[in-house]
């Protein structure tokens, strides 16, 4: 099961009015939580894990480099994350939800992460039960008090912004994430990386750059 789908590149962009997020390096991991029962399972972008001390153990054995995010989830996000859904009007009667983050460290790339760097998690989309992702408006109005990617632009997605991006004029590493609508089915998404990183990736993975591309 793929717990968060795969954005597409920047051809064929949408036009239209939307929010670019930074998109970091690192790597994509999800967090259930039900109004029953809180957070219980979690997991990376293919498979998922019981929030339990088993379920846990099992997911540090299967994914070592990312051992450090279930404390950081714990002691950065997790109760915030809870009192929003618990409290806040919008979200009082759904049932439950999937909260999605980035982990990563300074010297993460292409899903890689050095054991000895300082490592953290940045909330970059929340998905509600039934109505699917939440819009990127909604989104910076209820979770921008949270650690969550940095802003990058709002306006109109043009071919220019594209090329500012890729030439690095907003001092992303890897690039942006383009997200308009008011989410669930009208929700679109588009990521734009920057030059600078594909030369980074054909020096690390020659004829296999592409993997790691748009």
């Amino acid at each position: 099961m793929l717990h968060y789908p795969k954005i597409p590149g920047s051809q064929n962009c949408p036009s239209g009015s939307c929010i670019a997020f930074e998109k970091y390096d690192g790597s994509n991991l999800h967090w259930d939580w039900d109004r029953d029962f809180g957070w219980h399972s979690f997991g990376t972008r293919r498979d998922a894990f019981n929030l339990t001390d088993e379920g846990i153990a099992l997911f540090k054995k299967r994914h070592a480099h990312l051992a450090q995010s279930v404390d950081l989830f714990y002691s950065t996000l997790a109760a915030k994350l809870a009192a929003i859904f618990t409290q806040h009007p919008c979200y009082t009667t759904f049932q439950s939800a999937k909260v999605f983050t980035e982990f990563l460290g300074p010297n993460s790339f292409a899903g890689l992460h050095k054991p000895d760097d300082s490592k953290e998690l940045r909330l970059f989309d929340v998905w509600i039960e039934p109505s699917g992702m939440i819009g990127p408006e909604q989104f910076v109005a209820d979770f921008g008090s949270l650690p969550i990617p940095r802003i990058v632009y709002r306006g109109k997605l043009t071919g220019r912004f594209s090329d500012e991006v890729r030439n690095g004029k907003y001092g992303t590493m890897e690039g942006v994430v383009c997200k308009g609508g008011t989410g669930g089915d009208d929700l679109w998404m588009v990521k734009i990386k920057t030059n600078a990183y594909m030369e980074r990736l054909k020096k690390a993975f020659a004829d296999r750059w592409e993997d790691y591309w748009e």
